[in-house]
């Protein structure tokens, strides 16, 4: 797996801007070369000595500035590096990135480049929730710009809400898991299912049985598994995020359609089983609404397939890795333990559900379970746990 040796950093304008000189610290302890762009509005909270002092290298601003250009140009500074990171990336530079501007050194340079883009949001809740900047995230996503945050908690300015950037540790982590999907493609020879999100069983035309999830995790890890090379299938049931780009999407709402596509795309190498599938179903679907008449109703239930204990231990056509999720709401260790050996697959990624934590959420935390490993990791986006997975798997098939 190629390594990441050299990393562009652009540091833009806004308070956590602070940040990014202990970013350079610490990427520095992992032996990672760091050059900084630092922008008119970045210079306003650190200085380009303090910047300079840190990374040991030369500190880039100026567009037009005829030394920086003679020695290494935009063009050049864009490509030779193996990321580019823009931490923190304010509702501005995001604006630019989405719609091609370039009318400063940073935007250029991200205009210009052929690299992975990791962007690092930071800035006001009510900036980061305003449909503008979700539309242009959105667009940079769909470019193949992958996001680390932000996080949730107390803001400068005094309110709270998603907007914060991510802490230093996180995205270090992040950055030393990623693969270099552009330049090395570990994954390219294999094949790949991931089922995501709920799903839905009918009681009547406007009633339903499902769950909170929101099928973010699994679209991660669908994006990440494409990412390195794999042909990949995202089987999703119904959900309200954008689509990954790149894997080839099957969308079902029952458990009984998920498990038929599945079993369909077999053969793969690798299953990746994150759906909250729904325990149960309506033996006989009405018609017609029911209607409420004060004295409740009755429902016939069965239980629905196990997708995957039905893939975990098939006789054919069993994938070479299969990985399945538990959402616990107590003795997450024991139960997924427990989980891992009555499915029969190879590993076990549980989370804590209670009290309304993971659904829904932008981060995980994740107790990594296999026959022989036992791993907590630590609380990370959910796009860092699809990394972070995507490189066991890689691992996995290299050995």
């Amino acid at each position: 797996m190629k390594k990441i040796k050299n990393i562009l950093l652009i540091i833009t304008g806004g308070i956590a801007a602070y940040k990014s000189l202990e970013l350079i610290r610490r990427l520095k302890d992992q032996n990672i070369n760091v050059t900084c762009i630092l922008t008119k509005s970045g210079s306003e909270f650190v200085t380009p000595l303090s910047v300079a002092s840190l990374s040991g290298n030369h500190v880039y601003s100026d567009l037009f500035n005829l030394t920086d250009e003679s020695k290494m140009g935009h063009i050049q500074l864009s490509r030779e590096t193996d990321l580019i990171l823009v931490a923190p990336a304010t509702t501005n530079i995001i604006s630019k990135m989405a719609y091609g501007s370039c009318d400063d050194l940073a935007s250029t340079v991200l205009m210009a480049t052929d690299k992975q883009v990791i962007v690092v949001p930071a800035m006001n809740v009510r900036m980061w929730h305003n449909p503008a900047t979700q539309r242009n995230i959105q667009m940079l996503i769909k470019d193949g710009v992958s996001f680390i945050g932000p996080d949730k908690g107390d803001m400068a300015c005094g309110e709270y809400g998603l907007g914060r950037m991510s802490e230093t540790q996180e995205i270090v982590e992040s950055i030393l898991e990623l693969n270099l999907s552009l330049l090395d493609q570990p994954l390219k020879n294999l094949s790949a299912l991931v089922t995501a999100g709920p799903t839905k069983e009918q009681i009547d035309p406007v009633r339903f049985i499902s769950n909170e999830s929101s099928g973010k995790q699994g679209y991660a890890i669908a994006q990440s598994l494409f990412n390195m090379g794999a042909q990949t299938t995202l089987i999703t049931g119904p959900t309200n995020i954008p689509l990954p780009d790149g894997p080839t999407i099957v969308k079902v709402n029952t458990a009984e359609e998920m498990l038929t596509i599945t079993e369909k795309l077999l053969p793969v190498d690798i299953a990746v089983c994150a759906a909250a599938v729904s325990d149960y179903k309506v033996n006989k679907t009405k018609i017609t609404k029911i209607k409420k008449t004060g004295e409740g109703i009755s429902l016939d239930l069965s239980e629905n397939p196990d997708i995957l204990k039905r893939i975990s231990k098939r006789n054919s056509n069993r994938p070479s890795l299969v990985v399945g999720f538990a959402a616990e709401t107590e003795n997450l260790k024991k139960n997924a333990e427990t989980k891992l050996l009555a499915k029969g697959c190879d590993w076990i990624l549980a989370n804590d559900v209670s009290n309304g934590k993971i659904f829904g959420e932008d981060n995980n935390e994740i107790t990594f379970i296999s026959k022989d490993r036992l791993e907590t990791w630590d609380k990370m986006s959910k796009d860092s746990v699809a990394m972070k997975l995507s490189n066991n798997i890689s691992d996995y098939f290299s050995a």
